[in-house]
């Protein structure tokens, strides 16, 4: 039974919801569709590919993702048909293929369009094909690379981290782009003190679990997708703090013989 899966900037109450989920329950009928993400903020490649990237490798091998995320496509960004990890992909070239896969896709289809179809009907129309089992080459041209979109990565030193806060999840939680991986290789054995924004608030310790710290304490851990996450037990770190999507976080070696100063 075809899987399709939904990520969109719609809320829940919009039109567009009802207008795509006809189309491809006409299309291809008996297709399971499920929505893998509503309500990303408009136009927000990076929060949408954070989604993506960290989701769909949990689906069957084969399902289909339709991404509406600036997807009105142009010239100088068709829309695309993609397939890598055996997953399909359909979405805008905007750089969206590029942050979700992180690797060269073992397929670029760019969409034929004649009849100047908007996104919803081309996508539609796109997996429809699919589930029948038309070729993908009959769909559009071959082109051989997608457009790229450099993602933040955290920057390391023998002594520090600099990372960034690249998502902020439904409780407040400030998740950064420091991995678990970068973290062990720069601190294992080592004193360390994680600063949040500023010098006022800031941690010297990771914790495995939320209720690890007392109710209303910074909690730092390293969440399921192996990334430093900032919270607050009982608490919306993100609103208390004034944290944003791109704030800095530094981690600090406590054994320099030098403390922070200032903010950064």
């Amino acid at each position: 039974m075809p899987l399709i899966t939904l990520t969109t900037e719609w809320r829940e109450d919009d039109f567009f919801n009802g207008i795509v989920r006809g189309k491809l329950s006409s299309g291809c009928p008996g297709a399971v569709i499920v929505s893998n993400a509503g309500g990303i903020p408009p136009l927000n490649i990076m929060h949408a590919a954070f989604v993506i990237r960290n989701t769909y490798g949990h689906y069957p091998e084969g399902t289909i993702h339709l991404i509406f995320i600036s997807s009105e496509g142009s010239g100088d960004n068709p829309h695309l048909l993609v397939r890598a990890h055996n997953h399909w992909f359909v979405g805008a070239d905007n750089g969206i293929f590029n942050l979700i896969l992180n690797s060269e896709p073992d397929l670029i289809i760019s969409l034929d369009n004649v009849e100047g179809a908007d996104e919803i009907t081309l996508f539609t129309m796109t997996a429809s094909a699919l589930v029948r089992g038309v070729q993908p080459e009959k769909l559009g041209r071959h082109i051989s690379s997608v457009s790229e979109k450099v993602p933040l990565r955290a920057t390391i030193d023998r002594n520090v981290i600099i990372g960034s806060v690249i998502f902020i999840d439904s409780y407040g939680n400030a998740i950064t782009n420091i991995t678990r991986e970068i973290f062990s290789r720069v601190f294992e054995g080592r004193d360390f003190r994680i600063l949040i924004k500023s010098n006022n608030y800031y941690t010297e310790k990771i914790s495995r679990f939320y209720h690890d710290e007392p109710v209303g304490e910074i909690v730092t851990r390293f969440n399921t997708l192996d990334l430093l996450e900032l919270s607050i037990n009982g608490a919306n770190l993100c609103q208390l703090f004034a944290v944003d999507t791109g704030d800095a976080v530094r981690v600090e070696a406590r054994n320099t013989g030098r403390e922070p100063n200032g903010l950064f």
